[in-house]
């Protein structure tokens, strides 16, 4: 998406990477912003007018949420690339569409009404870590896997200076416990490397519901008691902050990749509400009195 207006970079990339995941895409493309509460319905306009050009004219792809828990009125829009040209790329197959659906003069005053509905916002470029990551699934489900999603889960974690090794350690031991236990679910780690200060990892889940965060093994339940001991203490040794937020998919603002939309088309791809009015009858001079008449 464009960078100025609609796009920021999110990427995940693992420094060993199975053939099969690579086919995942090695980035995610990642724009946040926060929304002024009173252009709340004038920024969801435009976004909804933005993934429509892009979904009739060959565009971007890309998936937004809304957070559910955290900072409000703000919205996170995220794709998937392969590598740094693919962001490129990206970037003008979506002005190429909004282009092509409005005009290049509506389309640059459409960004800029985009703006100015802003607080800020932020961009991002993360990398894969399939290293980290538990049960990450293979390229195969990985479509299925997101179409079927509809809340996630993410967890900022500040790894202070000279940690980085400590905490890796700590995802790594996580990640092998966490494969052996049957009740675990897929977690996927991304670190941040393009945009952000200090390092910083982001911890995620997905779940097609939000009870599927109901009744989970607890980090005690996965590591045991000395696996426990040891996550706690390098957990404070090695982490300066985190930051947990709780989001929803919202499929009018989005225009996922074609496979994902293909698992749900109902719910991406929702039909536009049509509001029905009825007619009241004047009581005085009822249309069918009048017709008598």
């Amino acid at each position: 998406m464009l960078r100025r207006a609609f796009w920021a970079v999110a990427v995940i990339v693992c420094l060993i990477v199975p053939v099969a995941v690579q086919a995942q895409g090695d980035y995610l493309d990642v724009y946040i912003v926060k929304v002024k509460p009173e252009k709340m319905t004038d920024f969801n306009a435009l976004a909804k007018k933005m993934a429509d050009a892009n979904r009739r004219n060959n565009g971007d792809n890309w998936m937004a949420l809304e957070t559910l828990y955290g900072e409000g009125d703000t919205i996170a829009f995220i794709s998937t690339r392969q590598d740094y040209a693919d962001v490129e790329k990206a970037s003008t197959a979506f002005m190429t569409a909004l282009n092509k659906a409005y005009s290049k003069e509506a389309s640059e005053k459409m960004l800029r009404d985009w703006e100015s509905c802003l607080i800020s916002s932020r961009s991002e470029l993360r990398k894969r870590r399939w290293d980290l990551s538990r049960k990450a699934p293979d390229a195969a489900s990985y479509a299925k896997f997101l179409g079927e999603s509809r809340v996630l889960r993410t967890t900022a974690v500040h790894v202070r200076p000279g940690h980085v090794a400590d905490f890796e350690a700590l995802l790594k031991d996580a990640k092998t416990a966490g494969e052996q236990n049957p009740h675990t679910q897929p977690v996927l780690v991304s670190q941040v490397i393009e945009g952000g200060t200090g390092t910083i990892f982001y911890v995620s889940t997905l779940r097609t519901s939000l009870a599927g965060f109901d009744n989970n093994p607890t980090i005690h339940d996965i590591l045991g008691d000395e696996g426990y001991k040891k996550f706690l203490q390098i957990n404070t040794e090695a982490v300066e902050s985190t930051q947990s937020t709780l989001m929803r998919f919202s499929p009018e603002l989005s225009n996922p990749p074609q496979d994902v939309l293909a698992v749900a088309p109902d719910f991406w791809q929702p039909k536009p509400t049509v509001a029905h009015t009825t007619k009241t009858k004047t009581p005085l001079e009822p249309a069918a009195e009048r017709t008598k008449q």
